[in-house]
């Protein structure tokens, strides 16, 4: 968990687990209700690497971290054992997303023992063929057994993983997963159950027929929360729970997870088989630093367990993901020997090495995102490694990726044909990404800046407009620490006089946050803008906002972006001064606001200059 020590240090100064009573999250900071407030050590919050600055107020105990907020606020929760629904508003979202987010957020705290599995069968496979240890020897045995076990229990793994996730009770989900475990349900023929005869389905090295079965216990478990008395739940519930979704599991669920993994399966199968192992592999290895910027980067290993469970290795995806790994550590070392820079250089060599070990997201984040041109060169050298691979039929025998998982693609029965294929390609994928990116790297690109000082030069500057009719204040009068103090960037305060609010320039909506009170814009030269509409008005659900606009859409200056009833947010006690801010400030020269007074929308608030 990237966030995990530092939300373990904010529960400690907050004081403690006990003194939580609910958190939820705004736009840039956590909001805390705590038992006690004199138990969170304020003076200390504000000192930690990470946190922007601490506000203590009648409306909640708001902890300001930045824009990634919400990435702290997930790993946080899931730290205190509580589930999203229980502290925030649900969002509207796509379901699409919504299960590959579930799939792929729930495999994150399983991969530790997969990989663990993938690299002993790797080291097994070593040992054996250079006779250190036989296959029939006890310590071989045993150790085969942890590798063994991991895969065969993986819908257990599954159930504790995604059981908060989902709203179910991880220890009952646990109990599900290994009843459909045991021998007298797991792949038995004949099985009946009220006189209805069930599939023979072998649940074992599965995940979908838990997964969903999990996310129906969840539902379950809130409707029975409903029905049965408090003073009873404690004895009712978990046996009621139980009850119902056993039964409903054994002739639902699971045959319909079965059929959807299989389905899976057939699919990647039919595409293997109509078009080419290769296609699948050259197309993964290209684009998988895309796939894992949409979050999406974890959705695939469930589909590599089935396919090792169902044919003894899987012919296109862990291979491929080696493959890009180290096409990303390519490209950063083509970026790191053409660069000059010294504190590129130093960021560029980092990266390099975690990406060859199979840790890509410090590349891709870091320097991916910015620079944009290692995409390419990933594309052409991932891509032709990922062709190499699947021309020559390369097959991955365990879930072990990077340069320590090499080994495992001997294979059981010594197929060193088939490791020196995997190398091959790597070291294509390798070579040709560090080609590419040497050859399109930008000298220019440096993190400092050059401003000539010559009394001809002419500044450049970006006008930013107001977004409301009213008037325009200085930040330094927002009653909001975390805005007052520039905290979050430069800007301006706006009283309005009308309840409509404008965008400042043409752009893109960036972010529209649940519950409409702040809207993030993007202009077309990277002028990131954050339009906070009042001061703690998070709490009123959206009550009293109308948004018209929504993240993706192009944007022109002047364009109606929300209606806002001002008179509402001030009958609720909470201040509607509306905030614009520059939240990207450090990437500019300055930003200068306009002198306070009346302003009419499209009119100049401040200048941004370049």
């Amino acid at each position: 968990m990237k966030y995990q020590d530092f939300c373990n240090d904010i529960i400690d100064k907050v004081g403690g687990k006990k003194n939580i009573k609910a958190v939820v999250h705004c736009m840039t900071r956590l909001r805390f209700t705590l038992v006690d407030r004199e138990k969170a050590d304020t003076e200390a919050l504000k000192e930690m690497d990470g946190v922007i600055d601490v506000v203590s107020n009648k409306v909640a105990y708001q902890i300001i971290i930045g824009t990634h907020v919400k990435d702290v606020y997930k790993e946080l929760i899931d730290i205190l054992g509580i589930t999203s629904e229980e502290t925030v508003v649900k969002e509207k979202r796509n379901p699409i997303k919504s299960i590959l987010d579930v799939v792929s957020e729930s495999m994150n705290p399983i991969l530790e023992p997969i990989i663990c599995a993938g690299l002993l069968a790797a080291f097994l496979s070593i040992i054996s063929l250079t006779g250190i240890i036989s296959p029939e020897s006890p310590t071989y045995q045993i150790l085969d057994a942890l590798r063994g076990a991991v895969f065969y229990y993986l819908p257990i793994f599954m159930a504790m993983s995604c059981a908060k996730r989902l709203g179910a009770s991880p220890y009952l989900a646990v109990a599900l997963a290994a009843t459909l475990l045991s021998e007298t349900i797991n792949g038995v023929v004949g099985l009946s159950i009220f006189g209805i005869q069930l599939p023979e389905i072998t649940y074992s090295n599965s995940f979908i027929p838990i997964l969903i079965a999990v996310w129906f216990m969840g539902i379950v478990t809130k409707w029975v929360k409903k029905i049965v008395p408090e003073v009873l739940s404690y004895f009712l519930n978990p046996v009621l729970i139980m009850l119902i979704t056993l039964p409903m599991t054994l002739l639902v669920f699971g045959p319909l997870g079965f059929y959807i993994g299989e389905g899976i399966i057939g699919f990647f199968t039919f595409l293997m088989d109509a078009i080419g192992p290769w296609f699948v592999m050259m197309l993964y290895s290209a684009l998988q630093p895309f796939i894992i910027l949409l979050g999406a980067g974890n959705f695939i290993m469930p589909v590599v367990a089935t396919l090792l469970a169902d044919k003894g290795f899987d012919p296109a995806f862990i291979s491929s993901c080696t493959i890009s790994d180290i096409a990303v550590g390519g490209a950063m070392l083509g970026y790191f020997l053409r660069a000059r820079d010294v504190k590129q250089k130093s960021l560029f060599g980092t990266v390099t090495l975690s990406a060859i070990l199979g840790v890509t997201e410090p590349a891709i984040y870091g320097v991916f995102v910015k620079f944009r041109r290692p995409f390419i060169a990933v594309l052409i050298g991932g891509g032709l490694g990922g062709l190499f691979a699947g021309v020559t039929g390369v097959k991955a025998y365990s879930m072990a990726w990077g340069l320590f998982g090499l080994p495992s693609y001997i294979g059981a029965e010594g197929d060193f044909k088939n490791l020196a294929f995997m190398i091959a390609a790597v070291v294509i994928s390798f070579v040709v990404s560090a080609i590419a990116s040497f050859m399109l790297y930008k000298p220019e690109e440096t993190t400092e800046k050059k401003v000539e000082t010559k009394s001809n030069d002419v500044v450049r500057t970006i006008p930013i407009a107001s977004v409301a009719q009213g008037e325009l204040v200085q930040l330094t009068d927002i009653k909001d620490q975390a805005f007052s103090t520039g905290a979050l960037g430069k800007g301006v305060g706006i009283i309005a006089s009308t309840d409509d609010i404008y965008s400042p320039f043409d752009g893109e909506v960036v972010m529209v946050f649940d519950t409409k009170h702040a809207i993030g814009l993007r202009d077309e030269n990277g002028v990131e803008v954050l339009i906070h509409i009042g001061i703690d008005t998070v709490e009123l659900d959206g009550q009293g906002f109308d948004v018209f606009v929504s993240a993706g859409d192009k944007i022109k200056k002047g364009q109606k972006l929300a209606k806002v009833e001002f008179n509402h947010i001030k009958e609720a006690g909470y201040d509607p001064t509306v905030i614009v801010v520059v939240t990207n400030t450090n990437d500019f020269l300055d930003v200068i606001p306009s002198l306070p007074g009346n302003k009419a929308v499209s009119e100049l608030t401040m200048n941004v200059v370049l």
